[in-house]
């Protein structure tokens, strides 16, 4: 398993990090600890979890997933092994976090990193990430201009400076956001060079075939500034397989699952997604192994974060790691998206 130095600090990890957020609702304690257990010995040793999954949300989910990777921890005693990636919730209508207190202040950050090393089992956390800023932005797909303002907006050297304690105090290595956009990252970076600051190692946003805004303004402060992404959601959840074509919802999917809307679910998916199908077929490669592949292909892309609900879409996603794009594949790639291009938001 190749692996890629996180940001600037003296950790590698794995090209590949096991995403979690099913555990807990979809996946049993059971299959996260057996998914757990294959991802290691396949050479992964990244995992991404957030104190707000399983998803979707709800007040008895919450937590679940850093549970059940504790309980994982305390079985096997390789907490040394891992390199730990969480978050913490932004503001939001999750009365049951905190008592709907999740602004991203000093309080609530502590607080926040508290309960996560307890439901982890662990004294340590290796990234600690804020999930989505405390600000008026556009996110989780959304478009248009997100007009600022001052009623929800906590700047983000506040929630650094509050990151940083946990930093001064052992119990978090290193800072990263999520969800975030060009001015919050550069604005978080200046903070760090002016108050002294911990540095934000990465970056994790949704990054795909279907959903390429990351490389308009983000991809060059990754590469520059040294905050790779971690790009979720490297098959757009599920789409670029080809299993929700034509309205299609199969039983146990995540959209037959998650009564929240899919961002990836528009009129202009489909005809993206049998193009990239069509793609693969032509190399005789598994479209989701060429998805996630083209995604690690991309020099500002730390590491990818998998997900999945059954082993065996787990074995091919860990698979990709091993597949190489032709130059003439990739310019099929670049011709798609020049005819399709972000197609999802």
């Amino acid at each position: 398993m190749e692996m890629r130095r996180l940001g600037r600090t003296d950790v590698d990890v794995s090209v590949l990090c096991l995403g979690t957020m099913t555990w807990g609702q979809q996946n049993t304690e059971a299959e996260g600890h057996q998914q757990m257990d294959y991802a290691v010995g396949q050479g992964v040793n990244f995992f991404d979890t957030a104190e707000m999954y399983a998803v979707p949300p709800t007040t008895d989910s919450y937590g679940s997933t850093e549970t059940i990777i504790g309980t994982w921890f305390k079985a096997r005693g390789n907490r040394d092994r891992i390199v730990l990636a969480t978050k913490i919730a932004g503001p939001g209508d999750m009365g049951w976090v905190r008592d709907g207190h999740t602004r991203l202040d000093e309080t609530n950050i502590l607080a926040a990193a508290e309960a996560s090393l307890r439901r982890l089992q662990t004294d340590y956390i290796d990234l600690f990430q804020v999930h989505w800023p405390n600000r008026t932005v556009n996110k989780f797909g959304q478009l248009g201009f997100a007009e600022a303002g001052e009623e929800d907006f906590i700047h983000p050297e506040e929630t650094l400076a509050a990151l940083a304690k946990l930093v001064q105090q052992g119990k978090v290595r290193h800072v990263g956001v999520s969800n975030e956009s060009a001015w919050g990252t550069m604005t978080y970076l200046a903070a760090a060079d002016r108050a002294g600051l911990p540095r934000i190692a990465s970056i994790q946003n949704a990054y795909n075939l279907l959903n390429r805004a990351f490389e308009v303004g983000l991809s060059e402060i990754a590469a520059r500034e040294q905050v790779g992404l971690l790009a979720y959601s490297p098959l757009a959840g599920g789409a670029l397989s080809g299993k929700y074509l034509n309205g299609a919802v199969p039983k146990g999917s995540r959209r037959d699952f998650d009564w929240r809307p899919s961002r990836y679910a528009t009129p202009n998916a489909d005809p993206a997604v049998m193009c990239y199908l069509e793609i693969a077929r032509r190399h005789g490669l598994d479209p989701c192994q060429m998805a996630i592949a083209y995604v690690n292909s991309r020099p500002f892309v730390t590491s990818s974060i998998i997900g999945a609900t059954t082993m065996d879409q787990l074995k091919i996603d860990i698979g990709s790691a091993e597949v190489t794009l032709s130059d003439e594949l990739l310019a099929e790639i670049e011709a798609a998206h020049h005819e399709y291009t972000i197609p999802c938001p």
